[in-house]
């Protein structure tokens, strides 16, 4: 469940990443069109994006309303939402081979982790897609790309939902501490989208991993003081 619930962020970032190097080349319909296209392409479900506003002239951009659906046999409606993804990239680096990115701003992001049947879950279903969708252009021509230095990046209002089989779709509702993140690259002359997935999905699980233990262990606690209770009523 560790690697699971952090695919969602992933596809995310990814998706941001792309984004920020359509940024100085491109309209805001392509940009909205390119990550809708690709993204649903790679995670083989519906990704939708409400609005994209991005300026060249100073290298500030928002995309608001990212959506990623859930697969087929699942309940809840989206797997991952986001409210806005606000970026500001450095307009004198854009012609060269690092893009150099003041900061990324990822506010209320929605991750939600459905248990489903035979012991898969609908980011287990995700990951598959994204590894076979990987494993078919790992075999076509590569393409080196760009590169990119985040100086910043911030994640702000993480909510993750955690819904076990037996609530059929219903579940409860797990808030994270907010992340800061810097100087992302800056070490190794810069990093690829995929990488910068990697160091923001690193970051989350420790966040996760904490959270979701400690929710799982309260309810616990609390469901074995209230049997205790109810078992010294009746011995009473």
């Amino acid at each position: 469940m560790k690697k699971t619930l952090l695919i969602g962020v992933a596809i995310l970032v990814v998706a941001l990443g792309g984004a920020a190097f359509w940024l100085f080349s491109s309209l805001d319909s392509i940009v909205k069109a390119a990550i809708e296209k690709y993204g649903s392409e790679i995670v083989q479900v519906t990704v939708s994006v409400g609005n994209v506003k991005l300026s060249p002239t100073d290298g500030k951009g928002a995309i608001s309303g990212l959506r990623v659906g859930n697969p087929k046999g699942f309940r809840s409606p989206h797997a991952v939402t986001v409210g806005t993804i606000e970026l500001a990239i450095d307009p004198a680096s854009i012609a060269s081979d690092v893009v150099t990115i003041r900061n990324i701003a990822i506010a209320s992001p929605r991750i939600s982790y459905e248990a489903g049947s035979g012991d898969k879950s609908n980011f287990d279903v995700i990951q598959r897609n994204i590894d076979h969708s990987l494993g078919k252009g790992s075999k076509g021509k590569s393409s080196q790309g760009k590169k990119m230095i985040v100086e910043h990046l911030s994640i702000r209002d993480i909510k993750v939902t955690y819904s076990p089989i037996l609530l059929e779709g219903k579940g409860f509702e797990i808030s994270l501490p907010d992340i800061e993140l810097r100087d992302i690259g800056k070490a190794k002359g810069g990093v690829t989208s995929g990488e910068l997935a990697k160091n923001v999905t690193d970051a989350l699980m420790t966040r996760m991993t904490r959270a979701i233990t400690n929710t799982l262990r309260n309810t616990a606690d609390i469901t074995k003081s209230v049997t205790d209770s109810v078992r010294g009523l009746f011995k009473k």
